[in-house]
């Protein structure tokens, strides 16, 4: 490392390297910034239920609300308006049992969010997650054989949920389940149905992880029992998810997915570092309340850590985020000194 020599002041000291000329401003520390993040990072969740004039809010996720089709629009336009170019849709149907019919049913909450999504603003990108715990009435991820889930008759189930969902408009599935040969399934139904270019989002690496406890209120998917560790990885295992993201993409995955986010930074770089792929990082709903629940309370300022967590994923190699953060940092970002100059430090006005 090349050392400087130092001032006539400061002739005393040794000579060292001064890395602090390139922290003095914003200008330039947004000059030498190594990642960045903008609106067009974020794909932003949705939750869809049944019934008419609908904007509940989520007790544990403050900010983020049930929906129904009818008042989908409007939140369309407001996530458009703040620059976010894509939506993830969850559905929460007005009636459950063990098959998980409501997932693939063609007049489903999800597949007529999805017709109204692409009539009303086709621009917007519109994910469908392909899953069941949301629609069967034991909330499990699939089809039961006795308390444990059926792997092979889930993947059936799969298929016909990302069919309909293909059907009813979505520009991308994204299967969640976890489940063996699901991706390679789903690909050959599609290509079979003449949905070759519909991109499949696997979620390649999720794990068994205690963060998902407010989606589960969001969802209604509380399993009645048990756990969904036989199918979801251990939170230990790290070299493993390589694994499932190379049999993800060998069976035609598009996109992977490692969920959650801030705990599991390790993956993404290891996914990035390892395969070529687009690689999203999805920034949880228990990651989201913490940061809510603190600010609340005063402990934490909101934007600085929340902009801070965004940007530590994307550094991490994720290409883009699923978070509930979405709109709000969207906004953030977008002030007057931000849009005028993409090099402005996105914290600085916040610092101490």
């Amino acid at each position: 490392m090349r050392l400087e020599r130092n001032s006539p002041q400061s002739a005393s000291l040794p000579d060292f390297r001064r890395t602090r000329r390139l922290r003095g401003s914003a200008a330039v520390r947004g000059l030498v910034r190594e990642t960045t993040i903008g609106p067009d990072d974020f794909i932003q969740p949705l939750f869809i239920t049944h019934g008419t004039g609908i904007r509940r809010e989520i007790g544990s996720m403050p900010g983020q609300f049930q929906l129904s089709v009818d008042v989908l629009p409007r939140e369309l336009a407001e996530l458009a308006e703040a620059g976010i170019k894509a939506v993830f849709l969850f559905g929460i149907p007005e009636e459950k049992d063990r098959f998980a019919s409501g997932a693939f049913d063609a007049d489903g909450v999800v597949q007529r969010a999805m017709r109204t999504a692409k009539r009303e603003l086709p621009e917007m990108l519109v994910i469908g997650d392909v899953c069941a715990c949301e629609y069967t009435d034991h909330g499990h991820c699939g089809i039961l054989n006795g308390c444990e889930v059926d792997n092979d008759r889930t993947v059936e189930l799969l298929v016909r949920i990302a069919l309909s969902q293909a059907e009813a408009g979505a520009d991308v599935v994204a299967p969640s389940d976890m489940m063996d040969g699901r991706v390679v399934a789903i690909r050959a139904a599609l290509d079979a149905a003449g949905y070759v270019n519909l991109p499949i989002m696997s979620y390649a690496v999720k794990y068994a992880s205690a963060f998902y406890g407010p989606f589960r209120e969001a969802a209604a998917s509380m399993p009645a029992f048990g756990d969904r560790r036989s199918h979801q990885m251990d939170p230990a295992n790290a070299r493993e998810a390589l694994t499932e993201i190379a049999i993800d993409l060998d069976e035609g995955a598009d996109i992977v997915i490692v969920k959650p986010a801030m705990a599991y930074l390790d993956v993404i770089r290891m996914a990035r570092d390892a395969f070529d792929a687009p690689i999203v990082a999805y920034n949880v709903s228990g990651e989201y309340a913490m940061i809510k629940a603190a600010a609340q309370l005063g402990w934490i300022d909101e934007r600085r850590v929340a902009l801070e967590t965004l940007t530590s994923i994307k550094r991490a190699g994720a290409g883009r985020i699923i978070t509930y953060h979405a709109k709000d940092a969207a906004g953030w970002l977008q002030d007057g000194e931000y849009a005028a100059r993409r090099a402005v430090d996105v914290l600085s006005e916040w610092e101490a």
